[in-house]
């Protein structure tokens, strides 16, 4: 097995910017070398009112705001992946939709120092558990916020924008909301 590679240091000691580390590997980029990730948006509406709070949480590594995701997982489609990572990440379940409520791309640091650029899928999640008791609990912080303010917290534009204009689907008018 090689050695693990040890991310790229700039002359100051510190990594180099992701993108300057994708730079020096423009065939990650452009030879279709894209990794496909799921995301989980969790929602649930406010009090029984018609607005909704979206889950964010952090990161294990960088402690940076994101929602739910991970890798693909054998045997599962893309939107039980995303469910298994809303639980394990966050200890939520709900209602998700089979079908993806948008995409957004960003740079991901691997752990052997190479940068590789993903596609994530987000599936949508009406939450109707929550439990303290999940796998990554005390490695993440987890919060219900506003759609504009998840897009404050977040890093990625794309995702920020897909928060400030999400709409849950799947709910006809006159449904009633579910209590809180």
């Amino acid at each position: 097995m090689a050695p693990k590679k040890k991310p790229a240091k700039a002359r100051t000691g510190k990594s180099k910017p992701l993108l300057q580390q994708l730079a020096a590997k423009p065939e990650n980029l452009f030879t279709g070398n894209w990794k496909q990730q799921y995301a989980a948006l969790c929602f649930r509406y406010r009090n029984g009112e018609p607005s909704i709070e979206i889950l964010v949480v952090t990161s294990r590594d960088s402690g940076r705001w994101i929602i739910p995701k991970g890798w693909p997982i054998e045997g599962k489609a893309a939107h039980e992946s995303a469910a298994i990572e809303a639980w394990e990440e966050a200890g939520v379940r709900g209602k998700v939709r089979k079908k993806p409520v948008g995409r957004y791309t960003y740079l991901k640091l691997l752990g052997d120092g190479d940068v590789a650029p993903c596609i994530v899928d987000i599936f949508q999640i009406e939450i109707r558990k929550e439990s303290n008791d999940f796998k990554e609990r005390g490695e993440r912080t987890l919060e219900w916020v506003s759609p504009d303010e998840a897009a404050r917290r977040v890093r990625e534009v794309e995702l920020k924008s897909l928060l400030v204009e999400f709409k849950p689907l799947g709910r006809r008018k006159g449904d009633r909301v579910p209590p809180a």
